[in-house]
């Protein structure tokens, strides 16, 4: 699984660094670059802000997925599926149990990918892939 965050609505340049580096032109996409294809790809991000600013009208004026295509493009380009983020909104603001709480919830993901009781086709769907596990 690939998972790297956003940085100021981009990649930071240590990640975009490892794009560069990592996936590379008859490795990881063009002829004979099928390293990847196959493999699942999501986000994991934390925000400052609570979810209603990631709204077309909210604050940033743009969802999450809206800030990812880049990205998104990039692993599908490689011939990954990609998932929508999982994220944790407003994290300044949430208690030590709140935080716990969304930590159990990535557990619960992570296990679920990993043991075949939550499936890649059916998370594409989702806007973020805490709803699968709430």
């Amino acid at each position: 699984m690939y998972k790297r965050q956003l940085y100021w609505y981009s990649a930071p340049p240590l990640v975009k660094q490892w794009i560069d580096l990592v996936l590379s032109f008859g490795w990881a996409y063009g002829p004979g670059g099928t390293t990847l294809k196959g493999k699942t790809a999501f986000h994991v991000l934390t925000t400052g802000g609570p979810e209603a600013a990631y709204q077309l009208d909210g604050f940033h004026g743009a969802t999450l997925a809206e800030f990812l295509r880049p990205l998104q493009r990039t692993m599908t380009l490689c011939g990954m599926n990609w998932l929508p983020p999982f994220a944790v909104h407003g994290t300044h603001r949430k208690t030590d149990a709140e935080l716990a709480a969304a930590g159990s919830q990535y557990a619960h993901l992570l296990e679920g990918l990993a043991d075949g009781s939550l499936r890649v086709e059916a998370l594409q769907s989702l806007r973020l892939l805490n709803q699968a596990v709430e």
